[in-house]
Protein backbone atom coordinates (compact mmCIF):
# COMPACT_ATOMS: atom_id res chain seq x y z
CA UNK A 1 0.00 0.00 0.00
CA UNK A 2 1.31 3.45 -0.98
CA UNK A 3 0.67 6.28 1.44
CA UNK A 4 -0.54 9.54 -0.06
CA UNK A 5 1.44 12.61 0.96
CA UNK A 6 -0.18 15.20 3.16
CA UNK A 7 -2.40 17.59 1.16
CA UNK A 8 -0.60 20.49 2.84
CA UNK A 9 2.76 19.14 1.75
CA UNK A 10 1.43 18.65 -1.77
CA UNK A 11 0.20 22.24 -1.92
CA UNK A 12 3.59 23.44 -0.66
CA UNK A 13 5.43 21.40 -3.28
CA UNK A 14 3.18 22.67 -6.04
CA UNK A 15 3.60 26.24 -4.81
CA UNK A 16 7.35 25.87 -4.97
CA UNK A 17 7.07 24.40 -8.45
CA UNK A 18 4.76 27.12 -9.73
CA UNK A 19 6.92 29.96 -8.39
CA UNK A 20 10.23 28.25 -9.14
CA UNK A 21 12.83 30.83 -10.10
CA UNK A 22 16.54 31.38 -10.08
CA UNK A 23 17.65 29.97 -13.41
CA UNK A 24 16.72 32.97 -15.55
CA UNK A 25 17.50 36.60 -14.87
CA UNK A 26 15.34 39.73 -15.12
CA UNK A 27 17.61 42.78 -15.35
CA UNK A 28 16.28 46.26 -14.56
CA UNK A 29 16.56 48.89 -17.27
CA UNK A 30 19.00 50.91 -15.19
CA UNK A 31 21.75 48.35 -15.87
CA UNK A 32 24.53 49.52 -18.23
CA UNK A 33 26.14 46.11 -18.96
CA UNK A 34 29.53 47.83 -19.07
CA UNK A 35 31.07 45.11 -16.89
CA UNK A 36 28.92 42.29 -18.26
CA UNK A 37 26.00 40.53 -16.61
CA UNK A 38 25.54 36.75 -16.49
CA UNK A 39 22.88 34.29 -15.41
CA UNK A 40 23.73 31.71 -12.75
CA UNK A 41 22.54 28.12 -12.44
CA UNK A 42 20.47 28.19 -15.63
CA UNK A 43 19.12 25.41 -17.80
CA UNK A 44 15.76 24.32 -16.39
CA UNK A 45 13.50 26.80 -18.21
CA UNK A 46 11.03 25.36 -20.72
CA UNK A 47 10.72 26.86 -24.19
CA UNK A 48 7.20 28.11 -25.00
CA UNK A 49 6.87 29.35 -28.58
CA UNK A 50 3.83 31.31 -29.78
CA UNK A 51 3.08 31.61 -33.48
CA UNK A 52 1.40 34.99 -33.77
CA UNK A 53 0.83 37.87 -36.21
CA UNK A 54 0.31 41.63 -35.97
CA UNK A 55 -2.89 41.44 -38.06
CA UNK A 56 -4.48 38.81 -35.76
CA UNK A 57 -7.12 40.36 -33.41
CA UNK A 58 -6.97 37.48 -30.90
CA UNK A 59 -3.16 37.72 -30.81
CA UNK A 60 -3.41 41.44 -30.06
CA UNK A 61 -5.81 40.67 -27.21
CA UNK A 62 -3.55 38.03 -25.70
CA UNK A 63 -0.22 39.85 -26.10
CA UNK A 64 -0.53 42.21 -23.08
CA UNK A 65 -1.49 39.25 -20.89
CA UNK A 66 1.61 37.24 -21.76
CA UNK A 67 4.07 39.56 -20.01
CA UNK A 68 2.23 38.88 -16.75
CA UNK A 69 2.12 35.17 -17.62
CA UNK A 70 5.90 35.12 -18.05
CA UNK A 71 6.48 36.96 -14.76
CA UNK A 72 4.01 34.73 -12.90
CA UNK A 73 5.99 31.70 -14.03
CA UNK A 74 9.35 33.16 -13.01
CA UNK A 75 12.08 31.33 -14.89
CA UNK A 76 10.01 28.19 -15.40
CA UNK A 77 9.39 29.25 -18.99
CA UNK A 78 11.13 31.23 -21.72
CA UNK A 79 8.36 32.59 -23.96
CA UNK A 80 9.02 33.54 -27.59
CA UNK A 81 6.72 35.23 -30.14
CA UNK A 82 7.22 34.04 -33.73
CA UNK A 83 5.95 36.31 -36.52
CA UNK A 84 5.55 34.72 -39.98
CA UNK A 85 6.91 35.83 -43.33
CA UNK A 86 3.45 35.96 -44.90
CA UNK A 87 3.37 39.31 -46.69
CA UNK A 88 0.91 40.71 -44.11
CA UNK A 89 2.68 40.71 -40.75
CA UNK A 90 4.21 44.10 -39.92
CA UNK A 91 7.57 42.63 -38.81
CA UNK A 92 8.26 39.38 -40.72
CA UNK A 93 11.71 38.75 -39.16
CA UNK A 94 13.59 35.97 -40.94
CA UNK A 95 14.65 34.60 -37.55
CA UNK A 96 11.01 34.00 -36.60
CA UNK A 97 10.19 32.23 -39.85
CA UNK A 98 13.26 30.03 -39.40
CA UNK A 99 11.89 28.92 -36.04
CA UNK A 100 8.37 28.41 -37.43
CA UNK A 101 9.84 26.13 -40.11
CA UNK A 102 11.58 24.11 -37.39
CA UNK A 103 8.29 23.63 -35.52
CA UNK A 104 6.50 22.60 -38.72
CA UNK A 105 9.22 20.02 -39.38
CA UNK A 106 8.32 18.32 -36.09
CA UNK A 107 4.55 18.56 -36.45
CA UNK A 108 3.24 19.45 -39.90
CA UNK A 109 0.61 22.18 -39.96
CA UNK A 110 1.38 23.66 -36.55
CA UNK A 111 1.63 27.15 -38.05
CA UNK A 112 -1.64 27.06 -39.99
CA UNK A 113 -3.46 29.37 -37.54
CA UNK A 114 -2.71 32.08 -34.98
CA UNK A 115 -2.32 32.29 -32.10
CA UNK A 116 -0.76 28.86 -31.62
CA UNK A 117 1.30 27.87 -28.56
CA UNK A 118 3.88 25.07 -28.58
CA UNK A 119 5.58 23.90 -25.38
CA UNK A 120 8.90 22.19 -26.13
CA UNK A 121 7.83 21.20 -29.66
CA UNK A 122 4.75 19.45 -28.25
CA UNK A 123 1.14 19.56 -29.49
CA UNK A 124 -0.07 22.82 -31.05
CA UNK A 125 -2.49 24.60 -28.72
CA UNK A 126 -4.63 27.15 -30.54
CA UNK A 127 -6.68 30.20 -29.58
CA UNK A 128 -7.36 32.44 -26.59
CA UNK A 129 -8.79 29.58 -24.53
CA UNK A 130 -5.73 27.36 -24.96
CA UNK A 131 -3.96 28.31 -21.75
CA UNK A 132 -5.24 25.42 -19.63
CA UNK A 133 -3.73 23.01 -22.15
CA UNK A 134 -0.50 25.04 -22.31
CA UNK A 135 -0.31 24.98 -18.52
CA UNK A 136 -0.78 21.22 -18.51
CA UNK A 137 1.95 20.80 -21.12
CA UNK A 138 4.35 22.92 -19.03
CA UNK A 139 3.72 20.96 -15.86
CA UNK A 140 3.86 17.57 -17.55
CA UNK A 141 7.16 18.44 -19.19
CA UNK A 142 8.61 19.61 -15.86
CA UNK A 143 7.54 16.43 -14.11
CA UNK A 144 8.91 14.18 -16.85
CA UNK A 145 12.36 15.78 -17.03
CA UNK A 146 14.98 13.82 -15.16
CA UNK A 147 18.05 15.88 -16.08
CA UNK A 148 18.86 19.02 -18.02
CA UNK A 149 21.95 20.64 -19.46
CA UNK A 150 23.40 23.41 -17.32
CA UNK A 151 23.53 26.67 -19.30
CA UNK A 152 24.45 30.27 -18.56
CA UNK A 153 24.69 33.31 -20.81
CA UNK A 154 26.55 36.62 -20.42
CA UNK A 155 25.70 39.96 -22.02
CA UNK A 156 28.08 42.90 -22.41
CA UNK A 157 27.71 46.37 -23.94
CA UNK A 158 29.48 47.08 -27.24
CA UNK A 159 29.85 50.21 -29.36
CA UNK A 160 27.11 49.05 -31.72
CA UNK A 161 24.77 47.29 -29.29
CA UNK A 162 25.18 44.22 -27.09
CA UNK A 163 27.22 41.02 -27.19
CA UNK A 164 25.71 37.79 -25.83
CA UNK A 165 27.99 34.83 -25.25
CA UNK A 166 27.99 31.39 -23.66
CA UNK A 167 29.20 31.77 -20.07
CA UNK A 168 28.93 28.19 -18.79
CA UNK A 169 27.78 24.77 -20.03
CA UNK A 170 27.55 21.26 -18.63
CA UNK A 171 25.70 19.25 -21.26
CA UNK A 172 23.94 15.92 -20.88
CA UNK A 173 24.26 15.17 -24.61
CA UNK A 174 26.46 16.49 -27.43
CA UNK A 175 25.98 14.23 -30.48
CA UNK A 176 23.40 15.59 -32.90
CA UNK A 177 22.86 18.80 -30.91
CA UNK A 178 23.51 22.53 -31.11
CA UNK A 179 23.57 25.63 -28.97
CA UNK A 180 21.05 28.24 -30.10
CA UNK A 181 21.15 31.92 -29.15
CA UNK A 182 17.90 33.86 -29.62
CA UNK A 183 17.41 37.64 -29.40
CA UNK A 184 13.90 38.89 -28.61
CA UNK A 185 12.70 42.49 -28.81
CA UNK A 186 10.21 43.67 -26.19
CA UNK A 187 7.82 46.50 -27.05
CA UNK A 188 8.60 46.37 -30.76
CA UNK A 189 6.85 49.34 -32.39
CA UNK A 190 4.29 48.79 -35.12
CA UNK A 191 5.30 50.54 -38.36
CA UNK A 192 2.69 52.77 -40.05
CA UNK A 193 0.54 51.43 -42.85
CA UNK A 194 -0.11 47.94 -41.49
CA UNK A 195 -3.32 46.41 -40.18
CA UNK A 196 -3.23 46.96 -36.43
CA UNK A 197 -6.12 45.51 -34.41
CA UNK A 198 -4.28 46.02 -31.12
CA UNK A 199 -1.86 48.45 -29.51
CA UNK A 200 1.09 50.26 -31.04
CA UNK A 201 3.64 47.56 -30.23
CA UNK A 202 4.14 43.82 -29.82
CA UNK A 203 6.21 41.93 -27.25
CA UNK A 204 8.75 39.07 -27.19
CA UNK A 205 9.34 39.26 -30.97
CA UNK A 206 12.12 36.91 -32.12
CA UNK A 207 14.34 39.18 -34.25
CA UNK A 208 17.67 37.32 -34.25
CA UNK A 209 18.91 33.73 -34.02
CA UNK A 210 22.22 31.89 -34.37
CA UNK A 211 22.97 28.17 -34.13
CA UNK A 212 26.32 26.55 -33.33
CA UNK A 213 26.69 22.84 -34.10
CA UNK A 214 28.33 20.74 -31.39
CA UNK A 215 29.30 18.17 -34.04
CA UNK A 216 31.91 20.41 -35.68
CA UNK A 217 31.76 23.65 -33.62
CA UNK A 218 30.74 25.84 -36.52
CA UNK A 219 27.93 28.37 -36.83
CA UNK A 220 25.26 26.94 -39.12
CA UNK A 221 22.63 29.70 -38.90
CA UNK A 222 22.90 33.47 -38.36
CA UNK A 223 19.82 35.63 -38.97
CA UNK A 224 18.93 39.18 -37.90
CA UNK A 225 22.18 39.82 -35.99
CA UNK A 226 25.07 42.28 -36.34
CA UNK A 227 27.65 39.49 -36.13
CA UNK A 228 28.32 35.98 -34.85
CA UNK A 229 31.53 34.26 -33.80
CA UNK A 230 32.94 31.03 -32.41
CA UNK A 231 36.50 30.11 -31.46
CA UNK A 232 37.61 26.55 -30.91
CA UNK A 233 34.32 25.42 -29.33
CA UNK A 234 30.65 26.39 -29.15
CA UNK A 235 30.84 25.52 -25.46
CA UNK A 236 33.02 28.44 -24.42
CA UNK A 237 33.34 30.93 -27.31
CA UNK A 238 30.00 31.09 -29.13
CA UNK A 239 28.77 34.70 -29.23
CA UNK A 240 26.44 37.03 -31.12
CA UNK A 241 26.21 40.82 -31.36
CA UNK A 242 22.83 42.50 -31.76
CA UNK A 243 21.43 46.02 -32.15
CA UNK A 244 21.05 48.42 -29.25
CA UNK A 245 17.40 47.65 -28.59
CA UNK A 246 15.53 49.53 -25.87
CA UNK A 247 14.28 46.31 -24.25
CA UNK A 248 15.24 42.73 -25.08
CA UNK A 249 15.75 39.13 -24.01
CA UNK A 250 18.51 36.68 -24.84
CA UNK A 251 17.73 32.95 -24.65
CA UNK A 252 20.39 30.23 -24.77
CA UNK A 253 19.08 26.77 -25.71
CA UNK A 254 20.64 23.33 -26.01
CA UNK A 255 18.65 21.32 -28.56
CA UNK A 256 18.80 18.89 -31.47
CA UNK A 257 20.10 20.05 -34.84
CA UNK A 258 17.68 20.18 -37.76
CA UNK A 259 19.36 17.12 -39.27
CA UNK A 260 18.78 15.24 -36.02
CA UNK A 261 15.11 16.30 -36.00
CA UNK A 262 14.70 15.17 -39.60
CA UNK A 263 16.12 11.79 -38.60
CA UNK A 264 13.54 11.42 -35.84
CA UNK A 265 15.71 12.67 -32.97
CA UNK A 266 14.64 14.35 -29.75
CA UNK A 267 12.37 17.35 -30.34
CA UNK A 268 12.31 18.74 -26.80
CA UNK A 269 15.24 20.87 -25.69
CA UNK A 270 17.94 19.64 -23.33
CA UNK A 271 17.93 22.95 -21.45
CA UNK A 272 17.29 26.68 -21.79
CA UNK A 273 17.98 29.92 -19.91
CA UNK A 274 16.79 33.50 -20.47
CA UNK A 275 18.18 36.90 -19.56
CA UNK A 276 15.52 39.61 -19.92
CA UNK A 277 16.27 43.33 -19.99
CA UNK A 278 12.85 44.83 -19.38
CA UNK A 279 10.54 46.15 -16.69
CA UNK A 280 8.58 43.63 -14.66
CA UNK A 281 4.88 43.49 -15.49
CA UNK A 282 2.57 45.46 -13.23
CA UNK A 283 1.28 43.39 -10.33
CA UNK A 284 -2.40 44.32 -10.51
CA UNK A 285 -4.84 41.62 -11.65
CA UNK A 286 -5.08 41.12 -15.39
CA UNK A 287 -8.17 42.22 -17.27
CA UNK A 288 -8.42 38.71 -18.72
CA UNK A 289 -8.69 35.33 -17.05
CA UNK A 290 -5.19 34.10 -17.87
CA UNK A 291 -3.55 35.42 -14.69
CA UNK A 292 -5.83 33.61 -12.21
CA UNK A 293 -5.82 30.55 -14.47
CA UNK A 294 -2.07 30.22 -14.01
CA UNK A 295 -2.32 29.66 -10.27
CA UNK A 296 -5.54 27.63 -10.33
CA UNK A 297 -4.35 25.40 -13.15
CA UNK A 298 -0.92 24.95 -11.62
CA UNK A 299 -2.26 23.88 -8.23
CA UNK A 300 -4.95 21.61 -9.66
CA UNK A 301 -2.64 19.87 -12.11
CA UNK A 302 0.15 19.67 -9.60
CA UNK A 303 -2.04 18.01 -6.99
CA UNK A 304 -3.28 15.54 -9.57
CA UNK A 305 0.32 14.63 -10.40
CA UNK A 306 1.77 14.55 -6.87
CA UNK A 307 -0.96 13.01 -4.73
CA UNK A 308 -1.10 9.28 -5.45
CA UNK A 309 -3.96 6.94 -4.79
CA UNK A 310 -3.49 4.16 -2.28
Amino acid sequence: MKVSPSPYLAVLLVGLLCSFSGQGLLVSQGETFEDGVATSGGGRSLLVEEITATWCPTCAEIDPELVQVADSHGSRIAMVALHPTDGEDAFQPVASQHRIDRIDSVQAGASTSTPTFVVEAGPARRGYDAWSEVQRDILNEELSRQAVSELDVMVEKTESGYRASVAHTNLIQATGTQLTLMVLEHGKSMPPGFINPGGDHRDRVLVGVAECSLENHTITTQLGLLSTSVGTSCLDSFAVEFDELRSWSVILIHESTQDELDAGGRSTSYGAVEMAYRDRAESQPSSGWWGPAILIGCVALGLASIVRKK
